[in-house]
């Protein structure tokens, strides 16, 4: 962990920013917006269940590394915010679907279980490290495409999106690791520990997909441009994936059987030169610095 993790304070100007910013490509558009509706919330959440972590952290390189990440994801939050607040003044008003990602993420795993589950303190927390470390999995592929997605590049999209999803991806690789660490260092050990790390993925993996697919359903179905309400189709879907313009699923699901290995660490993920490398040159890492 010899990578110095620290938040940039970045910002971007949506002024100029078209609903379907990627253009002629609705559908592109929003699988990618589903980000926005997520990741809010989401996100805020992890910086959430890292404060409670944090006092179990007794390796300080690891909690250096791990108050980095905090200070980046709560960067992340806030500039997706911002993201459906343009939406919202373009029409497409998100808060029918935002309202159950606040119910998953501060209701189902908030800092006690849902129902009065009679979970121990200690183990409910450890649970939840395990599914921020599942999501990163997930966020580290992510953030490794669309670094590398040239087909994104060749539909003149809008450049400030561009530079939100490329910055917020490098950064996703820049801290690949540090969630699995955390819950390495706070998960107990042997059997228990690598079983519960196989339930947080087991939970994840399959609420994910069905998140992205009906936040593109909604996205669509709201839409207030195209002629007539728009639905999501999978046939549109993979001719998108053909173009560029989204991961393909095979690269999404092939994450899975990799986490699940014993001897698995994130830092294998995705290539954190490239990630390095566009943060020095990404124009709102650059303006922030």
């Amino acid at each position: 962990m010899s990578h110095q993790i620290a938040p940039r304070r970045v910002t971007f100007d949506w002024s100029r920013t078209p609903l379907h910013w990627i253009p002629g490509e609705p559908t592109a558009t929003h699988v990618i917006n589903v980000l926005h509706l997520l990741l809010p919330t989401g996100e805020r959440w992890f910086v959430k269940v890292f404060k409670e972590a944090l006092p179990l952290v007794q390796d300080p390189e690891l909690l250096a590394q791990v108050k980095g990440f905090m200070g980046q994801e709560a960067t992340h939050s806030v500039q997706h915010t911002h993201v459906l607040d343009h939406l919202a003044a373009q029409r497409l008003d998100t808060a029918g679907f935002t309202q159950y990602v606040e119910l998953l993420f501060e209701r189902l795993l908030g800092e006690r279980p849902p129902l009065n589950a009679p979970v121990p303190a200690r183990e409910w927390l450890r649970f939840r490290l395990s599914v921020v470390a599942a999501v990163e999995q997930f966020t580290a592929v992510l953030g490794d495409w669309v670094l590398a997605a040239d087909g994104l590049d060749g539909p003149a999209p809008d450049e400030v999106m561009l530079d939100l999803l490329r910055w917020h991806g490098a950064e996703e690789v820049e801290h690949r690791a540090v969630a699995f660490d955390l819950y390495q260092h706070c998960g107990g050990t042997g059997t228990p520990r690598y079983t519960r790390r196989i339930a947080g993925m087991a939970v994840t993996a399959p609420v994910m997909l069905y998140l992205w697919v009906w936040g593109t359903a909604y996205l669509m179905r709201h839409d207030p441009q195209p002629a007539g309400r728009q639905r999501y189709s999978f046939k549109e879907h993979q001719k998108a994936v053909r173009r560029g313009l989204l991961p393909a699923w095979g690269a999404l699901g092939a994450a899975v059987p990799r986490y699940l290995r014993r001897s698995y660490h994130p830092s294998r993920e995705g290539s954190l030169s490239r990630a390095v490398a566009y943060l020095k040159q990404s124009p709102a890492a650059r303006a922030a610095s």
